[in-house]
């Protein structure tokens, strides 16, 4: 049974982000406890929400992993398996679907996933271990499927780059999700192992307006930074993709075609793009944004949503989940064919090599016969 707990706080609507995606520190669906705002009779709230919000700090919670390989169920996912080093994602992006995760952990999927960050310190260790057992064959791979893997703290911390110094090693085909430039530091490891056929990057952007990228994702390297790192990427000789994800119906959906133009300029061969997705407590946390940042639009929008979701904030059936269902789904679709018709892109499919996989230590073993 949920006990309402009254207290004061700040409503989430009277607080500058101030670099986060939300201060919102919504409770977990598992929560025993309801929080609300409550006047306590000697103007706090009043108080409150006229003062300076500092920008709530990163805490980093050092985990020793059990495993590090997931399984992966879905139709609609194109890999077998994902490594995420870390869980939370200081980036912010006030759209991502990982946030509901940290109900697991006992934290708040709105505040506390952005600012309290699960690192897997063994995750390369436990990789290791993984790709020697006899029973292990080589899947297609995905590597931060859920959650940034080159997200700001990886700088520090190398967790990324010791997981990807394994790859190599095992000669493992894997692919990449980033926002971020940081996999440009990689590239002594990416690039030699995408002239094998070994790797595939996919660079998200969400939109071209500098603007709008700091309040949608506000820890995110910028759109621009985002395009230099294609570049960078296309010069090196690695594949490279982008992601268009998610679409938001009025809100970035009109720049769909000038973000695949940019990023087919940039030297981007592929593309794919998913329909913006509310899962759980995604769904409170993004519609507070919006009637924040967009109150005029906001009924608009999540009618648009609505219209793609069958009536629903979020629909988790396999096959229409990742694109909406219905006219404007279909519309969107067609926009999206058709400009990557047009630009080149997804003209040719890139084919990883999971023939060249060795388990680790394999050559020294057998050195010793």
């Amino acid at each position: 049974m949920r006990h309402a707990r009254r207290i004061a706080i700040v409503p989430a609507e009277a607080v500058s982000p101030k670099g986060r995606g939300t201060t919102w520190a919504l409770e977990h669906r598992f929560s025993a406890q309801h929080s609300e705002p409550w006047d306590d009779g000697w103007g706090t709230l009043d108080q409150l929400a006229g003062e300076e919000v500092l920008p709530p700090q990163t805490q980093i919670i050092e985990e020793r992993a059990r495993s590090i390989l997931t399984g992966n169920d879905s139709p609609d996912i194109g890999f077998d398996l994902s490594i995420n080093p870390y869980r939370g994602c200081e980036h912010g992006c006030i759209y991502c679907f990982a946030r509901p995760t940290h109900s697991y952990l006992n934290l708040s999927p709105g505040l506390d996933f952005e600012t309290r960050i699960v690192a897997k310190v063994n995750a390369a260790q436990r990789l290791r271990e993984a790709l020697a057992q006899r029973a292990y064959q080589p899947l297609m791979l995905n590597l931060g499927s859920a959650t940034d893997a080159y997200q700001p703290v990886e700088r520090r911390l190398r967790i990324t780059r010791a997981v990807v110094e394994v790859l190599a090693e095992c000669r493992h085909a894997f692919s990449l999700v980033t926002k971020s430039a940081g996999v440009e530091r990689d590239l002594d490891l990416i690039a030699p192992m995408a002239a094998q056929k070994l790797v595939a990057v996919y660079v998200s952007i969400t939109t071209l307006d500098a603007a709008l990228a700091r309040i949608l994702e506000p820890r995110a390297a910028s759109p621009q930074r985002r395009l230099r790192t294609i570049r960078t990427l296309a010069e090196a000789g690695v594949p490279v993709g982008v992601s268009v994800s998610p679409v938001i119906p009025f809100v970035n959906e009109p720049e769909l075609e000038r973000v695949l133009e940019a990023a087919a300029e940039a030297g981007a061969k592929s593309a794919f793009s998913i329909v913006l997705r509310l899962p759980w407590e995604v769904n409170p946390i993004f519609q507070d944004w919006l009637a924040r940042h967009y109150p005029l639009r906001a009924e608009r929008v999540m009618a648009r949503l609505r219209e793609m979701r069958g009536g629903r904030d979020n629909d988790a059936n396999f096959g229409t989940r990742m694109t909406g269902e219905g006219v404007w789904a279909r519309l969107l679709r067609q926009r999206f064919h058709k400009a990557c018709a047009r630009l080149g892109l997804n003209r040719e499919r890139h084919e990883l090599d999971l023939t060249l996989f060795r388990r680790p230590g394999a050559a020294g073993q057998a050195e010793l016969f």
